[in-house]
Order: structure tokens, then sequence, then C-alpha cells
């Protein structure tokens, strides 16, 4: 049955895929209605900062879109566009890590390294209406997570991955992904593990009009009608 249930997705994707390449608006949007939050809530764990994260999303589908006949259904299309997510975000950051060493080196001996930016501020419509001080909890006791632990805390539990789909994902093996989940919720505590697990699917949201916003700019970049 799950076999049977991997078809039919790849199967789906594969169709879907065709139909971009084919330039019809609706598969396009259809991608990226599917996989706006996934794909958010992962460059979001990486970069911890909500306008960056969206940006990168933005970027991942540019880039996926110009090279979607390179898709050949191997791995999932959710699978495929994440990493390109992932690697779009972690480029950001080795740039940024570059640029704070250029600047601490300007400074005095004693200077430190500028931090980067962690929560963009802001009214969020769809946040206000969400759990937001359990919400907020959530977010800050993920952010506070060491890299290694984070992405993976964020895909096999946020997002709801399976051992094996976070393995294929971050292309580490299935015991590594428990290694480290298993660290991440050490540092996490008991206690606030326990109050954040029952509304993991709230958090970090990204629908409503955050997603069409994304998803009408890619489209317009596309040259593509809204």
């Amino acid at each position: 049955m799950p076999q049977l249930r991997q078809n039919v997705i790849a199967q789906d994707d594969l169709d879907l895929v065709q139909r971009a390449l084919g330039r019809e608006p609706d598969a396009f949007r259809a991608i990226m209605r599917k996989h706006n939050q996934k794909l958010y809530r992962i460059a979001r764990s990486i970069v911890r900062n909500d306008s960056e994260a969206e940006d990168i999303v933005q970027e991942t589908y540019v880039t996926a879109f110009a090279h979607l006949a390179s898709f050949r259904g191997e791995a999932t299309l959710a699978t495929w566009l994440s990493r390109i997510a992932i690697n779009e975000a972690l480029g950001r950051l080795r740039r940024k890590r570059r640029a704070a060493s250029v600047i601490a080196n300007d400074m005095s001996g004693d200077a430190q390294i500028i931090p980067f930016p962690l929560n963009a501020s802001g009214d969020d419509p769809e946040r206000t209406m969400a759990q937001r001080q359990i919400l907020k909890l959530v977010e800050e006791t993920t952010d506070s997570l060491p890299d290694v632990y984070r992405t993976v805390f964020v895909a096999r539990v946020i997002e709801g991955l399976s051992i094996e789909e976070t393995a294929e994902l971050l292309r580490i093996k299935p015991q590594t992904v428990k290694t480290r989940l298993h660290r991440a919720r050490d540092l996490m505590r008991k206690q606030r593990d326990e109050r954040i697990g029952p509304i993991m699917l709230d958090a970090f949201p990204f629908a409503g009009r955050r997603c069409e916003r994304l998803t009408a700019a890619v489209m317009k970049r596309l040259g593509l009608p809204e």
C-alpha cells in the first residue's frame, strides 16, 4: 500500500511538472500552493528570519522552474524542491558569515562577529489568530537549537517527515536523524517539548495572504498571468 501511494504521488508530480513545462499557469500555482509552507519552514529553520525565508522560497521556485526539465521523478517533487531551498539557504548563511568575518577583522581585536537577525517584526494576521503565546515559545525554542539539530527537528517534528524522508532530504543516515532529534529534544527540555507537541502543525504559518503574495510574485517573475 505505501508503495502504491508513493507511485501515485510520483505520477502526480510528473503530471504537474509536464503541465508546468507546457507553461500552464495553473500548474505553477498548484506546485507553489502545495509546497509553500514546507519550503518556508525548512528555509526558516536554517536562516531563522521570516522575511529572508520567504525570499529564499521565492528564489527556490525561480531556480526550480528554470530547471524543471531536469526533474525525473527519482525523488518526490517536495524533496527536490526542498533540496534547492536548503542549498539556497545555506549559501546565504555562508555569504553572511564571510561578510561578518570581514567586518570583524576590520574592527578591534576584541570585536565579535555580528550576529544574524532573528525574527522579523511586523503584524501577521494569521499568527494573530493562532495560539500566540505557545507558538512564540515553539519558534523561540526551535530558533535556539544549534544548526545541526534545528533542521532535523523542523523536518521531523514540525513538518512531520518520517525518519527515512528526513534522512533522504538532508542526505544523512537514518540513525543520524534519530541521534540529532534525540539531542534536540533534550536541549529543548521536557516541559517545553510537551507543551509544543500538540500544536506543531500551526507553527511558522505560511498560508493566506503570505502564500498568495509569494505565488503572485513568482508568477510575475515568470511572465505568467497572476
